[in-house]
């Protein structure tokens, strides 16, 4: 079995983030909705501001033994499905959001269980929160305007 590295993690975050910060950045632009346009706007800082935090990370400084130790097979878990494009629809949007914020609680969560070190795991599990609540957001949005409004 092999395990991937600290930076293995960092740089995957940092993908991921990445890729939030696109997703709702389009969301954003396709929304009618004033309301939905703001929270948009909104989730897309906070994943600019996940991807500064985990870009600061030098894994070179944490010390070996708190590489996470997660399988390389389980990381494939959190990779999402279809990949995103900037000409999705509103509702693709939001599905798709709805699979990478579970995607992203769930790495966090699973990455701060494998590290020793305490800052990191105190700072892995915060984020898995905030994306947890991230998807909440977008289930109450999804149920608002799709589900209701067809």
């Amino acid at each position: 079995m092999s395990f991937i590295s600290l930076k293995e993690v960092v740089d995957f975050a940092i993908e991921l983030e990445e890729g939030a910060y696109q997703r709702y950045k389009r969301a954003a632009e396709l929304t009618e909705s004033p309301a939905a346009r703001k929270m948009f706007e909104e989730l897309a800082q906070e994943e600019a501001t996940h991807k500064e935090v985990f870009s600061k990370v030098d894994p070179d400084k944490i010390e070996e033994v708190n590489i996470c130790k997660i399988p390389e097979a389980t990381i494939g878990k959190y990779l999402k499905d279809v990949p995103f494009r900037p000409e999705m629809g509103y509702q693709e949007i939001l599905t798709f959001a709805l699979k990478a914020e579970e995607n992203a609680y769930q790495l966090y969560k699973a990455a701060a269980g494998m590290t020793e070190d305490p800052r990191l795991q105190k700072t892995l599990l915060t984020f898995a929160e905030v994306e947890l609540g991230h998807r909440r957001k977008i289930e109450a949005l999804y149920e608002e305007k799709v589900l209701t409004e067809g």
